[in-house]
């Protein structure tokens, strides 16, 4: 196998380790040892040594010059309109279905189509609307009516 298939190789497997990563580092790496191997192949280098010099000054280019906008590309989605909010607090007025019928103050409930364990103090039966009245993390408190007007239209 010739050393600008390596060069080549290297690079396809970078670019692809890249979709288990998410750092977005390891695709200019991949993408500078393709160009490293295409310059070996088509024999406008050979020594080992400035194999590697082009191989570094290409990732270093690609690094500081594309990897800021490409991590914009694909950052993700961020709820802005909850800023400074836990995400426990967001959920309190929210409705829910009951799932399970409240024996002794337990039961199940749905909210945003997962599926909590719930405690209430009202007698709730599967099928029945509820509103979250807090959030212990794991576990919700839940309620027959809303605590105020406004947690309803939620």
């Amino acid at each position: 196998m010739s050393v600008a298939m390596l060069w080549i190789i290297a690079g396809i497997v970078l670019i692809l380790s890249e979709l288990l990563l998410t750092s977005v580092v390891a695709v200019f790496l991949g993408v500078a040892a393709i160009i490293t191997g295409l310059l070996v192949h088509w024999q406008l280098i050979d020594q080992s040594a400035i194999q590697f010099a082009v191989f570094g000054i290409i990732s270093l280019a690609l690094l500081f010059t594309a990897r800021g906008q490409i991590k914009r590309w694909f950052s993700g989605y961020s709820d802005t309109g909850h800023q400074g909010q836990p995400n426990f607090q967001r959920d309190i007025g929210s409705r829910v279905t009951v799932n399970c019928d409240f024996n002794q103050g337990a039961g199940r409930v749905t909210l945003n189509g997962v599926q909590w364990d719930a405690f209430s103090d009202d007698a709730l039966k599967v099928g029945d609307t509820a509103w979250v009245i807090a959030n212990e993390g794991i576990q919700l408190t839940v309620a027959a009516q809303p605590l105020q007007a406004s947690a309803a239209t939620k």
